[in-house]
Parts: C-alpha cells; sequence; structure tokens
C-alpha cells in the first residue's frame, strides 16, 4: 500500500510537506496541494481512516438537480440516501458541484482531500469531466439515472424504464391509441437517450409504427414545444408521451393555446409524478419514480459497492399513474390548430 513517504519521494518534497497538503494546511499553496493529491491518486494511495471524525465519511454530489427545499425533485432522493446511511453510522455531506469545479480537480483527488468514501451523484451529463474519469476511478461510486459499464466501482440506480414505456404504450393502446408520438430531453443525456429508445422498443413490442416527424428531443422544451410539437401534431398523432412531467406541463399548456382538448383531441403522458403531476388540468397520466425508494437504493448499491461486492444496476419496478390527461381515442381527423403564441 503506497505512503505518504511514496508521495513524498515522487515530488522530492518532504513527508511533513505532503501531510500538510493532504490535510489541507494554510501554508501550503493551492497548486502544490493540487499536486499532490493528483499524485496520491496516481499511486493509488488511501488515507488511513482511524480517526473517529473521518472514518465513515461519504456525500452526496448534485449538479443540476433542485433539492434543498420540499417538493423539489431532488430533495426526496437525498433524504431517502440519509435516512439509511445516517443510523448505519455514515456521516453524509451533500455538496453541489460544476463543471468548472470538475475540471479544477479530478473526481478521486476530491474524495480524496475530504476523506469520503464514495459518493452518491445525482445529475451528471455525460459531457461532465467527472463522468470521464469515473471510468477509472478508484473511489465507489453510485450514479442517479447515469450508467458507466467500464468500471465495477460504478453503479447506477434508477426507475427500469424499458417497464415504464411498456406500461405507457399499454395504456394508450388498451384506449385505442396506435398514431403515438414522443418528445424528450438532448440525447447527451444517458436517461434522455434511454427513455427515448425504450419508447421505441414498446412501439415495435406492439406493432405500431413511428415514424421520423412523431419524435422530437431537445434540451430546451421551448424547442419541444415551438418546434416539434406542431410537427406532431400535423401528422396526426392521437397521444404524445413525454420524457418528463416539465415537458408534458408545457406540451398541455402549448396544445391547449392552439384550440386542443385535453384529452379528447390529444392525451399527453409524462414521466416522474413530480409533486405539480396530480394538480395540473387535467391531471397527468405520469410514470411514478418513488425518490425516496431512490435514495435508499442509492445507498444500498453504495454500501454495497465500498464493501467489494460490484453492483451494476440495481432499478426499481416502474408504476403507472393514470389522471385526466389520457383518455378514450378521438375519432375522425385532428382539428386545425390555432397560430401557437410566440
Amino acid at each position: 500500500m503506497p505512503t505518504i513517504n511514496d508521495i513524498a519521494d515522487k515530488l522530492g518534497i518532504s513527508k511533513g510537506t505532503v501531510s500538510k497538503a493532504l490535510n489541507g494546511a494554510d501554508d501550503v499553496s493551492e497548486t502544490l496541494r493540487k499536486k499532490v493529491l493528483e499524485t496520491a491518486v496516481e499511486i493509488g494511495y488511501a488515507r488511513n481512516r482511524a480517526r473517529k471524525n473521518t472514518a465513515n465519511r461519504l456525500c452526496v454530489i448534485v449538479e443540476n438537480l433542485h433539492h434543498e427545499d420540499p417538493g423539489d425533485f431532488g430533495y426526496d432522493i437525498v433524504m431517502g440516501f440519509k435516512k439509511l446511511a445516517v443510523p448505519a453510522g455514515w456521516d453524509v455531506d451533500v455538496v453541489a458541484v460544476t463543471e468548472d469545479q470538475q475540471k479544477d480537480i479530478s473526481y478521486d483527488a476530491f474524495m480524496l482531500s475530504r476523506e469520503y468514501k464514495g459518493a452518491f451523484i445525482l445529475g451528471m451529463s455525460l459531457l461532465d469531466p467527472w463522468m470521464e474519469e469515473l471510468k477509472t476511478a478508484r473511489t465507489p461510486a453510485v450514479l442517479y439515472d447515469n450508467y458507466i459499464p467500464e468500471n465495477p466501482r460504478v453503479g447506477y440506480i434508477g426507475v427500469d424504464n424499458p417497464e415504464a414505456f411498456m406500461m405507457t404504450i399499454g395504456h394508450l393502446n388498451e384506449l385505442g391509441h396506435s398514431q403515438i408520438g414522443y418528445l424528450g430531453g438532448d440525447m447527451d443525456s444517458f436517461i434522455s437517450r434511454k427513455r427515448h429508445n425504450a419508447f421505441l422498443d414498446a412501439m415495435d413490442a406492439y406493432g405500431l409504427a413511428v415514424s421520423q416527424n412523431r419524435v422530437g428531443c431537445s434540451y430546451f422544451i421551448s424547442e419541444c414545444t415551438q418546434k416539434f410539437l406542431p410537427r406532431l401534431l400535423s401528422s396526426q398523432v392521437t397521444a404524445i408521451v413525454c420524457g418528463t412531467d416539465l415537458l408534458a406541463q408545457a406540451v398541455i399548456v402549448a396544445c391547449m393555446d392552439m384550440g386542443y382538448r385535453i384529452p379528447e383531441d390529444i392525451s399527453i403522458v409524462g414521466f416522474d409524478d413530480a409533486p405539480f403531476a396530480a394538480y395540473t388540468s387535467p391531471g397527468l397520466t405520469t410514470i411514478r419514480q418513488n425518490q425516496e425508494a431512490l435514495g435508499n437504493c442509492g445507498f444500498y448499491a453504495l454500501h454495497s459497492l465500498i464493501n467489494q461486492t460490484y453492483i451494476g444496476t440495481l432499478l426499481l419496478r416502474a408504476e403507472l399513474i393514470t389522471r385526466g390527461s389520457t383518455g378514450k381515442v378521438r375519432r375522425g381527423k385532428l382539428p386545425a390548430p390555432r397560430k401557437l403564441p410566440v
């Protein structure tokens, strides 16, 4: 096992300076501290965690996900993680990170500097710097709605998306819908790709055709509603499945602004069962994600990885919540829309 002496020898500095750098002493420059941390990671150094206040530390790393207030989508995920981790003797920090911070320090060096034994990571995109580093990282991590197959120390938790979309298309099919469109997020997101592909697979399983003009994906909700939604409507879809509830809510509003009735003219389905989904007008049919259970799964998986039980994927069963935004298929041609307000 590499020691502080090995780091000192490699950098040509004293053991005391290495120790100060690892412990964040004020008289060590930030440049040298980063160099010591990166060298420690490179040679596989691990801290002696015998001290009581550092032996059992985990973090929840959050980027681009609201989580601080009750009602935020990420709030119950974080609480679900803590509710299992804290009684089990772990100290848990919730740490917000930016892309610039990820560029400034590697994932393993960040974890080593703060003496975390593992991380539960929420909200990162495939383009984030740490996502590339996680392919070879030594510190265990569990990703929500992201997957890295190359590294056995990294796990993935989420909802079973193929099952979710089979339920969704099955529900619409029972209502008589066969002309079904899809609107989703940007394809640089792992989960957006996953849901897009799950939609296509479910349509194929039910023997339903999907044409290019009935699918639209964008990072921007406004592009989905202003560019892709009119294209879907002009192709005479009778139902639209959306990759998130936020997008579904925007689609409902846009359709109503154009003079369409929900669900008499168009049925709409979302994904997440966000707190507002029951209170849209009409109420939104959606796939429920049990956020607290997702947080529980995050701890189960991370605890297993720390103990060298290499869980790759842990998925919750899907649950379809039916409300007023879906109904029986309309008869006849879709009425001409009013012009969408700019």
